[in-house]
């Protein structure tokens, strides 16, 4: 192993019933550098991560570490011989504190009875948050953080273990920009400590930003390492899907009809005020604005979800009382969750549960389930949003987040809603993919359903939408028309 590297990993190679998930995979992470690995959802950036931290063993290969070779079957060993992971998907222990989160498993504590030394622990967070700059309460409980600073404490837990390589997946998903620099200033600063870093990301900008070398892997295959400033978009696209994406938005021209969905004066203290909007036939209305904004809530104020204060909803003309999200499917709603792994996704159950969890009763008849139909119909979409997926009988927790996000559109599609309400329907997914739901996305308005987006990419609102809808601290400070609507424009309403 050459002593430029902190870590190679060769030929790795990693099979599952029906995938083969790796197939002789490279990558060489540089010391203090800091490796961006890209790939589209499925190509194995995720398994090979999760080999490198222990979850999953290698059928085959070989991984060198600090100059030994590593062979790890835990998280924990993998930890002491320092390597450590910020993962996309969050899983904190909610009931208990910031500090507790952050140094679970490694509490100071009295050796005679192993109670915590909460002084010390509060202490030792403080000193960490301190060294990283970020202000947030170690007393606070974890449920009662925003996610942008549950993803900062995440990324302070994984600095905690002063680890020599700390994996990065998708770290800037659920922040603001303002937190987005933050973390880059935190990169630079271990670079300087001679930290080595692999950044996971879809964000095409971050790699000039922040990363030296990129690594690109395509259907569990290496495809090449290039420095970052020496390779281009186009090029970073063409490795990753193994095509050229000239434009990634071809919104065509949609007729627009009547009003589907009226909002008028919607309030819920706290969160949002006074916010009213309508939505029309065919139509692609955008909600823009920072992390807090109050986007989410109204959505699911609208969709029964949190019961708002104030405000009247109207469907197709006619005054509704949406009291809970089953209400609000029965007047022709969908809503595709901010959270895919929280609010959308029951891991335990496969592929076609997952898809068929809101119509089950339609595939019912004498209080037996219509298994036949059921597999023809979600078959028919899986192949129509191209799901990869050995089965739909797989479980669903087993597949990629692009493919879990196209099974939870598959589920509303199979809802057939008029109003179809999209919460960041892209995070944490590819370009292609990307592509694919932003085509389904016009697809579905063609088709006269009336469609809201809210999305934290300025690209996405700016290419999907008719209108735009900007929010500031739980107010709507403007409306703009897509040919109204500029980068700077939304930046401006949206910062008040």
């Amino acid at each position: 192993m050459s002593n430029n590297y902190v870590l190679e990993m060769i030929d790795i190679t990693k099979e599952f019933p029906g995938v083969k998930a790796l197939d002789r995979v490279q990558l060489r992470v540089k010391r203090g550098t800091v490796h961006a690995l890209m790939g589209e959802n499925g190509a194995g950036k995720s398994t090979l991560m999760k080999i490198l931290i222990g979850i999953y063993t290698p059928d085959q290969g070989k991984i060198m570490f600090d100059g030994e070779e590593l062979k790890v079957s835990t998280i924990k060993q993998a930890l002491d011989k320092g390597i450590s992971m910020i993962h996309q998907e969050l899983s904190p222990v909610p009931n208990m504190t910031v500090a507790e989160n952050i140094f679970l498993g490694r509490e100071p504590s009295y050796p005679f009875a192993g109670w915590v030394k909460m002084k010390e622990l509060i202490k030792k967070t403080r000193q960490l948050f301190e060294q990283l700059e970020i202000d947030i309460d170690p007393n606070a409980k974890m449920m009662d953080l925003s996610i942008a600073n549950m993803q900062m404490v995440e990324i302070a837990k994984a600095i905690s273990y002063n680890s020599k390589l700390i994996i990065m997946d998708e770290p800037t998903s659920a922040i603001t920009e303002k937190e987005v620099h933050h973390l880059f200033h935190i990169i630079r600063s271990l670079k300087k400590e001679g930290v080595s870093i692999i950044y996971i990301t879809h964000k095409m900008d971050e790699l000039e930003q922040i990363t030296d070398e990129v690594t690109v892997l395509r259907d569990g295959k290496y495809i090449g390492t290039k420095p970052s400033h020496q390779i281009s978009r186009d090029e970073l696209i063409q490795m990753m899907v193994g095509r050229e994406l000239n434009q990634i938005f071809h919104k065509p021209k949609i007729p627009i009809g009547e009003v589907a969905l009226s909002v008028k004066g919607l309030t819920k203290k706290g969160k949002f005020h006074d916010v009213s909007f309508e939505v029309r036939k065919g139509e692609i209305v955008g909600f823009a604005g920072l992390m807090g904004s109050g986007r989410t809530e109204v959505l699911e104020s609208v969709f029964g979800v949190a019961k708002p204060d104030a405000g009247d909803i109207y469907v197709h003309g006619k005054k509704v009382a949406i009291r809970s999200a089953r209400d609000a499917i029965r007047y022709g709603m969908g809503l595709l969750t901010e959270d895919r792994k929280l609010t959308g996704l029951f891991l335990p159950l496969s592929v076609e549960d997952n898809m068929i969890m809101v119509t089950v009763n339609q595939y019912t008849k004498a209080g037996f389930l219509q298994q036949r139909k059921i597999r023809e119909d979600c078959q028919r979409l899986a192949e129509q949003l191209a799901i990869k997926t050995p089965s739909l009988q797989q479980l669903i927790k087993y597949l990629s987040g692009g493919n879990q996000q196209k099974a939870l559109i598959a589920r509303w599609l199979l809802h057939n809603p008029d109003i179809l309400f999209l919460d960041e329907p892209t995070r944490g997914i590819d370009v292609g993919a990307k592509a694919e739901i932003y085509n389904l996305i016009f697809d579905l308005a063609k088709k006269g359903k009336a469609i809201v987006v809210v999305s934290s990419e300025m690209p996405e609102i700016l290419g999907l939408s008719d209108r735009i809808i900007v929010m500031h601290e739980g107010r709507k400070t403007g409306e703009l028309t897509r040919e109204e609507a500029t980068q700077e424009r939304i930046m401006q309403l949206a910062t008040g």
